[in-house]
């Protein structure tokens, strides 16, 4: 399990298994979110599995699930809501990772500067650089009151 912190309260990860779950509750998790739609890959476990080992041990769960490069608003909001409804650090993770980053981008740059939200990403190694023009979009959006 490969855990990269965006802030002090969200990290990501690629893909969990129901071992690494264990370990993040076991390191103070308290929500997981996935993001990966079910079946997506081979040998991924499904979300009612993690749900239940998650629930097990005493985590919150969230399935959000984004197919690559197809991020809704509506996606961005839940996750945005998941994490705010949380009461501890937030394990969000897709396939590698970067999907989840974007969500998590995406509902910050409301929040805060875009180029800092970037800097976050690219620090846990996601270049999402690509989002910018997005990020600073719902940036404006935010400021706008809309």
């Amino acid at each position: 399990m490969t855990i990269r912190k965006l802030n002090d309260q969200v990290a990501v990860s690629p893909q969990l298994t129901v071992k690494d779950i264990e370990k993040a509750a076991a390191e103070g998790y308290k929500t997981v979110i996935n993001n990966r739609p079910d079946k997506e890959g081979l040998m991924q476990p499904s979300s009612d599995d993690l749900k239940a080992v998650a629930e097990k041990h005493g985590m919150a769960y969230y399935h959000i699930p984004v197919t690559p490069g197809q991020f809704t608003d509506e996606q961005v909001e839940e996750f945005g809501k998941a994490v705010e409804g949380c009461n501890g650090p937030v394990l969000a993770f897709c396939k590698s990772g970067t999907r989840a980053a974007c969500l998590w981008a995406l509902h910050e740059a409301a929040e805060q500067n875009p180029d800092t939200v970037l800097n976050a990403c690219n620090s846990a190694g996601y270049d999402l650089s690509g989002l910018a023009p997005r990020l600073h979009a719902r940036a404006e959006a935010a400021r706008k009151g809309q």
